[in-house]
């Protein structure tokens, strides 16, 4: 499917928050996505995610959640940058950014008022906690989603601690091999979602590690890469 992308100024509060967007070059209206990045930043590997979303039949959108800050995108061989900037985030802060990038959604032509959200690493954590906080969020597909049942920086509260506001269905990937992500969290997650009643399929993947899903990194893992995207979009089609 041919599609358009483009930079995109985004309000949230009184400042605006710089996004990217791909979407169908013709035809609608589509469902809405919300790719969220990964530490490191706003960079080609979200871009493109979100392009090849676009040309499955979506909306999507890229917020750069890091835009109050200066340097904001790092490279895949600095983690120490990656922390840094992902320490300067605040979960209340995140959640209205989030719904700001849902809200320019609703006001295009182009979109269906059905949306989603998707993450990767720090990405997976904000896509469930957006799903958890905003009720119009009729998806969610966190991927290495780290940190689900802890505070974020300056907070008291989990994405868990949110679990009842829930609406959406989750679809989650984890690595077996992910020192980030220990099993027993990967556990405690689809065990507090059971307990809550709420509809998830946590999908664990034994001999894949973080970050399997980008191929500009050493634990990209091509056929988990392949399968996951697959039963993403297909779970995007289901419910959006």
């Amino acid at each position: 499917m041919e599609i358009v992308k483009q930079e995109v100024s985004v309000h949230s509060g009184s400042e605006r928050m710089p996004c990217f967007l791909a979407r169908p070059a013709t035809g609608g209206p589509y469902p809405g996505v919300v790719v969220v990045m990964e530490a490191f930043g706003l960079n080609a590997n979200i871009r493109r995610i979100t392009e090849r979303l676009a040309a499955e039949g979506f909306i999507a959108i890229a917020p750069n959640l890091y835009f109050r800050q200066p340097d904001n995108v790092v490279g895949y061989d600095n983690l120490p940058g990656a922390l840094r900037l992902m320490g300067t985030l605040r979960d209340e802060q995140v959640v209205a950014d989030m719904t700001a990038a849902i809200d320019y959604l609703k006001g295009l032509k182009e979109a269906k008022p059905s949306f989603g959200t998707v993450g990767f690493c720090m990405g997976g954590r904000v896509a469930f906690l957006t799903a958890c906080r905003n009720s119009e969020v009729k998806a969610a597909v966190p991927f290495y989603g780290g940190g689900m049942g802890r505070p974020g920086p300056g907070g008291d509260k989990s994405p868990l601690d949110y679990v009842a506001g829930l609406r959406a269905p989750v679809l989650a990937f984890f690595g077996g091999k992910d020192a980030f992500i220990p099993l027993a969290e990967v556990d405690k997650f689809r065990d507090a979602l059971k307990a809550a009643g709420k509809p998830a399929d946590v999908v664990l993947y034994n001999d894949a590690d973080h970050g399997f899903m980008c191929d500009e990194r050493p634990s990209y893992h091509p056929a988990h890469s392949k399968e996951a995207w697959s039963r993403m979009v297909a779970f995007f089609k289901q419910h959006l």
